[in-house]
């Protein structure tokens, strides 16, 4: 192992802004609104306020998968909030999720608006709703929400741990690369020998589950996040690899993958959405 310059923890942390890899100009240790900004309201119920991130795109492919089931009451407003540029530090989405994080969702069909903030509680909230992907049965509900809680406990491993030091952090330092290398590959395997006995993550059934953690680790096997497939050989996940290209199949997964994206050719981004003429 390369050797690293000691480091000794003072007795008090201080925030250092310099030290923060890419991300540094956005991130710090304490919470609240930096400015006023409010939010715009579409003519929808639904107000999506998002990026298409792992975690964005996992409830625009709900909401999609939802409207391909002819639910038209899930018809939705999607508004791209530009985390590099500190848009979920705004007042107006500050109010929505405390906790400065995309996703967040605003549901005007109640009286006051239903605030629902963290991925997964908006995928269950939006399940719940309409009655959708997510089984009736309790041990197949205990099953989906155990794969969706499983993700939502595992993916920080993924982004916060093996990402940053691999893709963003100022120098590259073997032994956090190492340690979350190693965990992002047992997920996978996680992963791989639960998908070598079912179709789905829960079984026959696609369920949020699934839709979850696509948008993480189907990215991982498919697209090249972090620009590590070689380096974590997902080649060798065969089984991810089949579920993935499953999902990402869906004309619905389709769609949602387009939307709130900034990025990319102009014909792979719906920017923001505000009905089904938004795809071209």
């Amino acid at each position: 192992m390369t050797e690293a310059a000691s480091y000794t923890p003072p007795r008090v942390w201080q925030w250092d802004q310099e030290s923060g890899g890419r991300f540094a100009n956005i991130n710090r240790p304490i919470a609240g609104a930096t400015h006023e900004a409010d939010l715009p309201v579409g003519k929808h119920a639904l107000q999506l306020y998002s990026l298409a991130t792992p975690n964005g795109v996992k409830v625009t492919v709900l909401l999609e998968e939802l409207l391909e089931l002819g639910i038209a009451e899930a018809e939705y407003d999607a508004y791209l909030i530009n985390i590099g540029e500190g848009e979920q530090f705004g007042s107006g989405f500050v109010a929505i999720n405390p906790n400065s994080k995309i996703p967040a969702l605003a549901d005007h069909s109640t009286s006051p608006p239903t605030r629902v903030f963290e991925s997964a509680a908006i995928m269950v909230y939006l399940a719940e709703k309409f009655g959708a992907f997510l089984p009736t049965e309790p041990s197949a509900r205990a099953e989906c929400f155990s794969w969706l809680f499983w993700q939502m406990g595992s993916a920080p491993y993924l982004g916060g741990g093996f990402g940053h030091f691999y893709a963003y952090a100022p120098e590259k330092i073997e032994y956090p690369i190492n340690r979350y290398a190693m965990e992002v590959k047992r997920q996978l395997d996680v992963l791989e020998r639960n998908l070598a006995q079912r179709q789905f993550l829960c079984g026959d059934d696609y369920t949020i589950a699934d839709m979850a953690n696509y948008g993480w680790y189907g990215a991982l096997v498919l697209h090249n996040i972090y620009e590590a497939a070689e380096f974590l050989d997902v080649a060798s996940y065969a089984q991810v690899t089949r579920w993935a290209k499953a999902i990402e199949a869906r004309p619905a997964v389709q769609r949602g993958r387009r939307v709130n994206r900034p990025w990319g050719p102009e014909e792979t981004r719906v920017r923001e959405r505000h009905g089904p003429e938004d795809f071209k």
